[in-house]
């Protein structure tokens, strides 16, 4: 088996170039138009390295709660920068949103990096009261989900926890220590099973796994086995691929959105 290949990403998808493109300016717009309205605090520190901050977007209304963002990448590459406009579903619901960035492989480890995300939840958590639900998608679904993890989170903060949602996850990072990539990832087989949600117990939450169903046939493997091993809910979203599956997290009427909030 070609391993790198089999969780290759990009090559398969169309104009996956363009449309990674397009969400940057996108994003930009959205961060634009919501800082002319004070909707938007930008670049908020969370830790001693440039890349460890997070943009806030609130509602137009009261608060509801705290939706957290978690971007992508493999650990290697991406920032929250473009993906700001997919907050707008959650945040027309009343939720504000928090996008933070972290540190990046191979100068850090990825148990490194899901420290940091705890780190920017916690402190995320502070802006607001009420429910705190998380959302992350491909490296972004593997953080998230070792968020769930009891000894990851602060009691306070996961206590709040109402809902946790892995968008076409890494749930056992196993298998990537046959790919060329782990070179940047430096993971051994003992750091690759700590790393691994499927194999862990998480807490009592509620988590809907979320995958497409034209995705790589590696990454419906990888939704499955989380959504087995934690007994989860578990979405195949037709005809989408490793990409489009975040574009109903612009829409705050879409039934990934409704799912989250209800």
């Amino acid at each position: 088996m070609d391993w790198d290949d089999a969780y290759a990403n990009l090559p398969y998808i169309p104009d996956a170039d363009h449309l990674l493109t397009r969400w940057e300016a996108d994003a930009a717009a959205y961060r634009d138009a919501l800082s002319q309205t004070d909707k938007a605090a930008l670049g908020i520190s969370y830790g001693p390295s440039a890349r460890m901050a997070y943009d806030l977007f609130l509602p137009e209304g009261p608060t509801k709660g705290l939706c957290v963002f978690v971007h992508g990448g493999y650990w290697v590459k991406f920032d929250r920068s473009m993906w700001s406009h997919f907050a707008e579903g959650m945040r027309a619901q009343g939720y504000a949103v928090a996008m933070p960035s972290y540190d990046l492989c191979p100068a850090v480890t990825i148990p490194q990096i899901t420290a940091q995300v705890a780190t920017a939840i916690t402190q995320a958590a502070a802006h607001t009261d009420g429910p705190i639900i998380l959302v992350g998608h491909s490296a972004g679904g593997h953080l998230v989900a070792r968020m769930c993890v009891p000894g990851v989170l602060p009691d306070k903060v996961a206590d709040r926890i109402a809902h946790v949602m892995p968008i076409s996850p890494v749930s056992d990072l196993r298998p990537l220590l046959n790919t060329a990539m782990n070179e940047d990832f430096c993971l051994d087989a003992e750091t690759a099973r700590a790393e691994s949600p499927a194999l862990q117990v998480p807490r009592n939450l509620r988590v809907t796994v979320w995958v497409g169903g034209a995705e790589r046939p590696v990454f419906l493997d990888q939704a499955r086995w989380l959504a087995e091993a934690w007994k989860a809910g578990h979405v195949v979203a037709a005809e989408r691929h490793h990409l489009n599956v975040l574009a109903p997290l612009l829409d705050p009427e879409s039934s990934m959105v409704r799912t989250l909030i209800s």
